[in-house]
């Protein structure tokens, strides 16, 4: 007699579970990258992953003062998540709320039409934006370097003063043309200077005017130029930008910002149309709005990057409190470095949440910091070894190259570090980004009640 089959029970499809990832920085484009490669993997295919930023791509920023200097084409420092996320969603829109009750966000897209998401995992990466104090004419008369259209629009800013200075038959007024004024000697500051250096050589060789007529006047209340690279590569920036006609004034800010000069913080006054803001940044304003604990304004969370008492909420990046296990008490800094590596933790601990993995916690092992001075020269400490010079300069472009995340990013950059090594820059005014669009309160930029010049 035969055996008769049993009948198979119809299989059961695992419920719909969508992650949604706030913001387009380095963490969260690094989780949503691992995450839907776990996902594939497990073949979890009821999950989605969807990424919600103002906009739609990834910015690779720490190539910005090449852009602001001329040096590198702005399209290829952002990497769209269209066809390079491949799998994920993405929406464009700025968060105004979360609702951790409801698992509900609501979000205003660039036409000022309101949106909504519900999800079953948060991932809070909205990044950070300007820092600002209540100083008069800063939001009026300076610009920042926190996206491409600012750095587009510096380096229009500073090409047309030269232009205008030529003609300009006011002695004083052109000489405040060819000043410009950077407030902020860290990273971005040191970098955003010397690049803007190279591009004001290149303008005084094209138009045929004295380069040392250009003046550059670089603040910070700090008492040293980029502290986080130690008193020695500190002390070599200090000489590299110094030798290029840097006049570099610490423990000194801003005061006040006019439309044709600066008051510094010593009293003194100095002459200038263009005054980069280039101070700091402090976490996204959302996260204020979530009524959860934060410190220095940084969202808390535990060393798996899990929010405490939302299981299913997580955060990472500038926004976030992270514990630093390498050094206990202290939460780690907020650096594309950390970003990046948190964004893989979060992809990995995201995905031990529905069932996918182990989780673990963040521990961040310090590769070190390069830092790019223009023509010839950078400085850097890669695993420790402090390099200035020429082999800092092929570390420096090397890294950038390694780590922008896409082949055709780095095919255009390389080209155009190549380009730089035989060729002067070329320099004109585009003309196609306006002041309105650039101005520091236009980036959610956050004010602060007293003037600081350090980042």
């Amino acid at each position: 007699m035969n055996a008769v089959p049993r009948s198979r029970q119809p299989h059961k499809s695992k419920p719909a579970t969508s992650v949604v990832i706030v913001g387009s920085g380095f963490a969260a484009f690094e989780c949503a990258r691992r995450l839907t490669r776990s996902l594939d993997r497990a073949r979890a295919s009821h999950v989605t992953v969807t990424i919600i930023s103002p906009v739609d791509y990834l910015q690779y920023s720490p190539l910005l003062a090449d852009v602001a200097g001329g040096l590198v084409d702005p399209r290829f420092v952002c990497v769209p998540l269209a066809g390079t996320l491949r799998g994920v969603r993405a929406v464009r829109g700025r968060v105004d709320r979360v609702d951790l009750d409801r698992h509900l966000l609501s979000f205003t897209d660039p036409e000022g039409g309101v949106g909504t998401l519900s999800w079953d995992r948060l991932v809070l990466t909205p990044g950070s934006v300007t820092r600002l104090f209540d100083t008069p004419g800063l939001t009026d008369y300076a610009h920042g370097l926190k996206s491409t259209a600012e750095a587009l629009y510096l380096r229009d800013r500073v090409i047309e003063q030269l232009e205008l200075a030529q003609v300009d038959e006011d002695t004083a007024r052109a000489a405040a043309r060819r000043t410009i004024v950077v407030v902020g000697a860290s990273y971005s500051g040191s970098e955003l200077t010397a690049q803007l250096r190279a591009l004001a050589d290149a303008a005084a060789k094209q138009m045929g005017f004295d380069r040392t007529s250009v003046r550059f006047v670089l603040l910070d209340l700090a008492d040293r130029v980029m502290p986080e690279l130690g008193a020695k590569l500190g002390d070599a920036a200090m000489r590299v930008l110094r030798s290029r006609g840097i006049d570099v004034r610490l423990r000194t800010t801003v005061t006040e910002v006019h439309a044709d000069h600066v008051v510094l913080s010593d009293d003194s006054r100095v002459g200038t149309y263009t005054v980069a803001w280039v101070a700091g940044v402090t976490p996204s304003p959302l996260i204020a709005t979530l009524g959860l604990e934060t410190e220095r304004g940084r969202l808390k969370v535990q060393t798996d990057l899990q929010v405490p008492g939302h299981a299913d909420v997580f955060a990472a990046g500038d926004a976030a409190a992270v514990p630093d296990l390498t050094q206990p008490g202290r939460i780690a800094p907020p650096t594309a470095q950390h970003a990046v590596r948190q964004g893989r933790t979060l992809a990995r601990n995201v995905a031990a949440s529905l069932g996918y993995g182990k989780p673990k916690a963040y521990r961040h092992s310090d590769k070190g910091l390069v830092v790019d001075l223009g023509p010839r020269y950078a400085v850097a400490n890669p695993l420790g070894v402090h390099l200035s010079g020429y082999p800092a300069k092929i570390v420096t472009r090397a890294y950038h190259l390694y780590a922008i995340p896409r082949l055709v990013n780095r095919w255009a950059v390389a080209i155009a570090y190549f380009t730089d090594v035989f060729f002067t820059r070329t320099v004109l005014s585009m003309g196609f980004v306006c002041g309105p669009d650039t101005q520091l309160m236009a980036g959610e930029a956050i004010r602060l009640p007293k003037a600081a010049g350090a980042e």
